[in-house]
């Protein structure tokens, strides 16, 4: 069984920076690819940013330019950088893997929240 365990959430200033970090009970390079998703209070879980074992990535609109998703494979960890953040930015942030035959993994989550 494969474990996911974010750590890295809490209460940040708009404007501030945060990182999240994610990890993996095995190795992560055995996953198709990594990601972050969110759910902000009362809305669906959304895509925040995906990065794939060759270490290619994306990201939302709403995030782009101020996120950054990155990997540590000797760490079996995956990262969020979170910089310029900004209240609508507040959730729990999530982190999932996909693995070669198409299971996929989620961990419990962190929450954000972004207040003055």
């Amino acid at each position: 069984q494969v474990q996911l365990v974010e750590s890295g959430g809490g209460l940040v200033q708009p404007g501030g920076s945060l990182r999240l970090s994610c990890v993996s009970s095995i190795n992560i390079f055995s996953l198709n690819a990594m990601g972050w998703y969110r759910q902000p209070p009362g809305k669906e879980r959304e895509l925040v940013a995906v990065i794939t074992r060759g270490d290619t990535t994306d990201y939302a609109d709403s995030v782009k330019g101020r996120f950054t998703i990155s990997r540590d494979n000797a760490k079996n960890t995956v990262y969020l950088q979170m910089n310029s953040v900004a209240p609508e930015d507040t959730a729990v942030y999530y982190c999932r893997g996909v693995n070669n035959y198409g299971a996929i993994y989620w961990g419990k989550g962190t929450l954000v929240t972004v207040s003055s």
